[in-house]
């Protein structure tokens, strides 16, 4: 395939002749450096085509891979666009068939066109016989089509059965056999005798014929399915093989990430040989309370500080710093702060947060890293910090391809994440939107408005509650009723005023129960306990029997 639509580039010599000129005049340049040359402004696509290939067979390949239309759809398609998967259908025509799937990946390949021009000298022996080479470059290959993934299982219905017959007319879409279909009655013949060769006895499910090969001419009487099953669109999703560590003698080596120990029981004294998975999790992690819990982690688990020696000093310190400053950050927040290359390095190490603070499961502080020894439920002016999350139901989520991903792992150099030139991602000042999801901490909320409602010490709380942290359930639920308003409102590409911030306040709303919990369950907004919930039901469900009871009577 080739594109003419290409911009200048610079590559070895296009056309190198043994002999030649060129070669005499580059003689005298030093031998380690090559000369540059222009490339010829063409660029062509590759296909690694898994099967012999001939000049005449050219068509019928690239009709196996769906068309020409399909394979131009598929080398157009950028790396964050979903578009049309290529595929290698080997038995085209056939729907229960599975293809092999391809995977177009970016190359910085050179296309050579090489020449060979045979001499025969004279009163020469029989083969001795001199060639010519003349090696030319053609043009840039950009994308290269490619076919690593294992093919499917393949399984062959009964062509003469109904569903199959069904199938195969839907994708002729032929009206008359869709509308002649009936429901054949069930017989409950789930298997059945036939006369087969001992290898197509072993043949059940139906494997192809092709994949078979020739078969002995001895026959005896095997057993197979009779379910009439129709194949699902895929048996395995399986692409690469398991590595199995096989020896020279198909003996299967042991997993080097075990190791053999040996473990007295306690109650008996006897030795036992058990298995221990050098690899196994750690637990390196931050170290998670509850916010019912009543005392805060003063340090690190031993599991962390023993990875302390292998921390980054300098980073490390950084760290401590920004915890003495502000003793709790969320992730957005604090990586912020710090430099790509450094936040590389905590997500990498994992070990480094955990060295310095920790993090509740639930409560008003869930989702945050916490300065060790600090309690936010002791102190008044940690209400700053909590942190005021709603979901953004108008945003569909959407997973790119596979093969986006993969292209995007093979970029050069080290991807960071995405945000890094944009410092103020964790701030909300009312004028700009960051992203498709709303977290912040109250501290960074930089709009005038929600900053009047923030910093009022009107209507706080005496104890930290478990929903609203310092803040009344009032005062919490207009600051998050203003957010949501001012952040949707952006979403949409408009700037609410203060006076519309003020008329959704006026406005009345449902407000959410928040009662006490003693027991976890649904941690949603306004969620009930099970059996208060379960108790509501039941007297809804009274009320309408007692309805339809007087209204009958």
């Amino acid at each position: 395939m080739q594109n003419a639509e290409a911009g200048p580039s610079t590559a070895i010599d296009p056309v190198l002749r043994p002999g030649s000129d060129d070669s005499e005049a580059d003689a005298d340049i030093d031998a380690d450096a090559a000369s540059l040359r222009p490339l010829l402004n063409t660029l062509f696509y590759s296909v690694e085509y898994p099967g012999y290939v001939k000049p005449t067979s050219v068509p019928l390949a690239v009709e196996r891979l769906g068309g020409q239309a399909n394979l131009e759809a598929a080398f157009k398609r950028t790396g964050n666009k979903s578009g049309s998967i290529l595929e290698l259908n080997l038995r085209p025509g056939n729907h229960f068939a599975h293809p092999i799937p391809g995977d177009v990946v970016p190359t910085n390949n050179i296309l050579l066109k090489v020449v060979k021009r045979r001499r025969k000298q004279k009163n020469a022996a029989v083969g001795d016989v001199t060639g010519d080479y003349t090696v030319q470059a053609a043009g840039v290959i950009p994308k290269t089509a490619r076919f690593r993934s294992m093919a499917d299982y393949q399984y062959q219905p009964d062509t003469n059965e109904p569903v199959t017959q069904l199938r195969d007319a839907m994708g002729r879409m032929d009206v008359d056999s869709i509308l002649a279909y009936r429901i054949p009655e069930e017989k409950e013949d789930y298997t059945m005798v036939e006369e087969t060769t001992p290898m197509e006895a072993d043949m059940d499910p139906h494997i192809d014929p092709q994949l078979v090969g020739s078969s002995p001419k001895a026959t005896g009487s095997g057993v197979k399915s009779n379910l009439r099953l129709p194949p699902p669109p895929l048996f395995s999703r399986q692409a690469v093989p398991h590595l199995y560590k096989l020896s020279h003698y198909g003996i299967y080596k042991a997993n080097p990430a075990s190791i053999e120990v040996s473990v007295v029981d306690e109650a008996t004294g006897e030795v036992k040989q058990r298995l221990l998975n050098r690899m196994r999790w750690k637990g390196i992690g931050s170290t998670a309370i509850d916010f019912s819990d009543k005392n805060v982690p003063e340090r690190a688990s031993d599991v962390v500080e023993q990875h302390r020696s292998q921390a980054d000093l300098k980073l490390l310190e950084r760290l401590e710093k920004f915890f003495k400053e502000r003793p709790i950050w969320s992730r957005a927040a604090l990586f912020n702060q710090l430099e790509p290359h450094e936040v590389r390095e905590i997500i990498n190490s994992k070990f480094l947060l955990p060295l310095v603070s920790y993090v509740f499961n639930d409560g008003p502080w869930r989702d945050t890293q916490i300065r060790l020894k600090y309690d936010p439920r002791t102190d008044p002016e940690a209400r700053f910090y909590q942190r005021v999350y709603f979901r953004n139901t108008s945003h569909q989520m959407q997973r790119p391809s596979v093969t986006a991903r993969r292209q995007e792992g093979r970029g050069d150099g080290i991807r960071t994440r995405e945000g890094d030139d944009n410092k103020r991602s964790h701030i909300f000042d009312g004028k700009t939107s960051h992203g498709e999801t709303a977290a912040f901490q109250l501290c960074d909320l930089q709009d005038e408005l929600l900053k009047e409602m923030v910093e009022n010490e009107g209507d706080l709380r005496e104890i930290c509650d478990e929903r609203t942290g310092w803040f009344s359930t009032q005062a919490f639920e207009k600051i998050k009723t203003v957010l949501r308003y001012k952040w949707n409102s952006l979403q949409m590409g408009y700037v609410p005023t203060r006076e519309e911030c003020e008329r959704q306040l006026a406005a009345p709303e449902h407000k959410p129960f928040y009662g006490s919990r003693p027991t976890k369950h649904n941690m949603a907004k306004g969620a009930q306990r099970p059996e208060d919930e379960m108790a509501r039901r039941l007297r809804a469900r009274a009320k309408e029997h007692a309805k339809g009871g007087s209204a009958g009577s």
